[in-house]
């Protein structure tokens, strides 16, 4: 299937999800994520959620990093130039929805995208050789392709993987996992 049937499906599967299935699905997944290799690393980038999206709910894996003591980082997005900025999540950083409902740190200490190690990857669907689908703005792709060529990158989804993604093209950056209530892709 191609990037735009999939964008479709999957808004239509998301939005029959409740809140309380949304808040269990997202409580496995961070139970999921306990299981992957990645607890040695220091710098953990991870989005907040668009809860009009119905995107997973990332505050489990915020307990657990926070729990951890990984350094957390999140990012505020200019949607002129499609790139994203990057801060550290402190006990001071303000957070503030931007005009798409996006919750984004108002300021703070800026991290280069080449300090981090591993990167939680919102998106709408994912085949099995881990392409993924997100909304199409191309700000992860052009994110990803900033990093360390050995940083980790996890998508989350709610759902298991489609076969295949018949439209991936050069520019779209691979995950190396991704993680749904059931289970996690190595690929």
């Amino acid at each position: 299937m191609n990037k735009t049937a999939l964008r479709k499906k999957y808004k239509a599967l998301r939005n029959f999800l409740s809140e309380n299935k949304i808040e269990e699905k997202s409580l496995a997944i961070a139970n999921k994520i306990l299981a992957i290799p990645i607890w040695e690393k220091t710098y953990f980038h991870i989005f907040l959620p668009i809860t009009e999206q119905k995107e997973v709910n990332t505050e489990f894996i915020l307990h657990i990093l926070s729990g951890k003591d990984k350094e957390i980082i999140v990012s505020k997005a200019d949607f002129a130039t499609r790139k994203m900025t990057h801060f550290l999540l402190t006990d001071n950083t303000r957070i503030k929805k931007n005009e798409y409902n996006i919750p984004e740190p108002v300021d703070g200490i800026e991290v280069p995208s080449t300090k981090i190690d591993v990167i939680f990857v919102p998106l709408l669907a994912f085949d099995k050789k881990g392409h993924r689908v997100g909304y199409g703005k191309g700000f992860y792709d052009t994110f990803l392709s900033e990093c360390k060529p050995d940083t980790i990158k996890i998508g989350l989804s709610f759902f298991d993987s489609e076969e295949l993604i018949t439209d991936v093209f050069e520019g779209d950056v691979q995950l190396d996992y991704c993680v749904n209530p059931n289970q996690v892709y190595k690929f």
